[in-house]
């Protein structure tokens, strides 16, 4: 993985404890000009990083250059996972990341990132295509760009299972949250999948488009 984050100290403490937990971090830089720079060459040499960790706010501004580096990457590897950190939800750029598919996409808020190993958990499930979305994201989207018509259907439980689906959580993570069974869970992800129209296919490609749906329904 490579990991942006302009504060050194930081960039070195995420390195040393992704490192110690069995992950390899090929490069760390320090702005969003050198992320693109590093992945691209990374790349070029047949040595693609599974996942990029970055900082929203990063050098000459410290404003989006880290999340608008993050949204290029996406767009020019879509295999590569992007797991963005930030003190605040920016909207725009958090749509773009989410724009076509949710797969191997994060977005966590830093002050609310209050669980090491979570964290990690996190950072393993983005580069392995799931999604680590933090659930004060998923609501400002939601409040900006629902169209209730397109889930109105959906009971208040499988609202609630959905939207922990979006949050990137499995079947049996959500039944503990909920403490239901898992064969309950599995019930309510069914009847959202018929309601939301999605045909029999792939159970990880209809978890994305029901996921889509609620972000951008």
């Amino acid at each position: 993985m490579v990991i942006a984050e302009d504060s050194v100290l930081l960039r070195e403490g995420l390195t040393r404890l992704l490192t110690d937990r069995g992950h390899q971090v090929v490069a760390g830089v320090g702005d969003g000009d050198a992320l693109v720079k590093t992945v691209v060459e990374l790349h070029e040499a047949g040595e693609a990083p599974d996942v990029v960790v970055a900082d929203v706010r990063m050098p000459p501004t410290h404003t989006d250059e880290g999340v608008r580096a993050a949204v290029e990457l996406r767009a020019r590897f879509p295999e590569l996972g992007v797991l963005v950190l930030s003190q605040y939800v920016e909207e725009q750029y958090a749509t773009e990341l989410l724009a076509g598919s949710t797969r191997g996409v994060g977005y966590l808020l830093k002050d609310r990132v209050a669980d090491v190993r979570e964290f990690v958990d996190a950072v393993a499930r983005v580069a392995a295509g799931g999604t680590a979305l933090d659930p004060e994201v998923v609501a400002q989207l939601l409040g900006r760009s629902r169209r209730q018509d397109v889930l109105a259907g959906l009971t208040p439980r499988e609202r609630e299972v959905l939207g922990l689906m979006a949050e990137g959580r499995t079947n049996s993570a959500i039944a503990a949250r909920l403490v239901v069974s898992g064969g309950a869970v599995e019930k309510h992800v069914s009847n959202i999948f018929l309601k939301l129209g999605l045909a029999q296919s792939d159970a990880d490609h209809r978890r994305v488009l029901a996921v889509l749906t609620y972000l951008n329904g």
